[in-house]
C-alpha cells in the first residue's frame, strides 16, 4: 500500500500522467476515459484497488470540470436540463458507492457487456442518430426523463463506473433526442456531479491519494480542454465515430475481465 507520491518512481509517475492526459481527451469527447486511466493506476506498485478508484475520481474531476466549462462557452448546453439531472445523478452516485461496498461487482459485468453491445450496434446501424437535436419530450416529461436517466446512471457510476460517460451520451441522444455534440456537453456536467459524489464517499474513507490525484488531475485537465475543443471543432459525426471506438474497446476490456474471472486460478 502506497501512502504518497514519494513512493513512486519517475517512470511510473510519467506513465500515470500520460494516461491521465489521454483519458481526459477521451472523456471530453465521448466519456470512457476511465477505461485507460483506472487500469494504469491499478498497475502502480503498492496501490490498493480502493485507492486507485478514489484517486481516479479525483483526477477525473479536474478533466470533467475543464471540459464542462469549455463546452458551456462554445456549445451553450441547456442548463435547465443538465443541472437538475446532475443533482439527481450526484445523489445516485453516493448511493451506488455505498452499495458497492456490499455487492460483488463481477456479477454485473456480463449485463454491462450486453448493454454496451446493444448500444454499439444501435449506434452503428443508425447512421443519422445524433446528427441534429429533435427533442422527444417537452415540459415536465422532458425534465422527469432527464432526472430518471441521471438517477440510474449516477447510481451505476457509484456502483461500478466503466462507460458512465458513454451511457450518458447515448441516453441523451437516443432517449432524449439530442445531437451528439449537445449530448456530450450535457454529459460532462452530469459526469462531473457523479465523480464528485463518489469522491465524497471515498474521501470520508481516507482512500484518496491527494498529491498523486492532483497531479493526475492537471494532466486530465489538459487532455479535457484539448478534447472538448476538438469535439466542438469536428462536430457530431466525429463524436459518433469516437463513441463507437470507445464503446468497442470497453466491450473488449470487460469481456477479457469476465474470461479472467471464469478461468481457474
Amino acid at each position: 500500500m502506497i501512502t504518497g507520491i514519494e513512493d513512486l518512481s519517475t517512470l511510473t509517475l510519467s506513465l500515470v500522467l500520460v494516461a491521465g492526459f489521454a483519458a481526459g481527451w477521451i472523456d471530453a469527447v465521448v466519456g470512457g476515459g476511465g477505461l485507460l486511466q483506472l487500469p494504469v493506476l491499478l498497475m502502480v506498485p503498492g496501490i490498493t484497488p480502493v485507492q486507485a478508484l478514489a484517486t481516479n475520481k479525483l483526477g477525473s474531476i479536474f478533466g470533467t470540470a475543464t471540459s464542462s466549462l469549455t463546452y458551456y462557452r462554445r456549445v451553450r448546453p441547456d442548463l435547465r436540463t443538465a443541472l437538475p439531472m446532475a443533482a439527481i445523478a450526484l445523489l445516485g452516485s453516493v448511493a451506488g458507492a455505498m452499495l458497492a461496498v456490499s455487492l460483488p461487482q463481477s456479477v454485473f459485468k456480463p449485463v454491462i457487456v450486453l448493454a454496451l453491445l446493444g448500444v454499439a450496434l444501435f449506434t452503428a446501424f443508425s447512421r443519422n442518430l445524433g446528427q441534429t437535436t429533435v427533442l422527444r419530450f417537452q415540459g415536465r416529461r422532458h425534465y422527469l426523463s432527464a432526472c430518471g436517466i441521471g438517477a440510474v446512471i449516477g447510481a451505476y457510476d457509484g456502483l461500478l463506473g466503466p462507460g458512465t460517460g458513454s451511457f450518458l451520451v447515448i441516453a441523451l441522444v437516443a432517449l432524449m433526442g439530442y445531437r451528439f455534440l449537445e449530448a456530450s456537453a450535457q454529459a460532462k456536467i452530469v459526469n462531473l456531479a457523479t465523480n464528485f459524489g463518489a469522491l465524497l464517499f471515498f474521501s470520508f474513507q481516507g482512500s484518496v491519494l491527494w498529491t498523486l490525484g492532483i497531479l493526475l488531475g492537471l494532466a486530465n485537465m489538459a487532455g479535457g480542454y484539448l478534447g472538448a475543443r476538438t469535439a466542438v471543432a469536428r462536430g457530431s459525426r466525429f463524436i459518433r465515430i469516437i463513441f463507437l471506438i470507445v464503446v468497442t474497446a470497453l466491450i473488449l476490456k470487460l469481456s477479457w475481465d469476465i474470461a479472467g474471472d471464469l478461468l481457474p486460478r
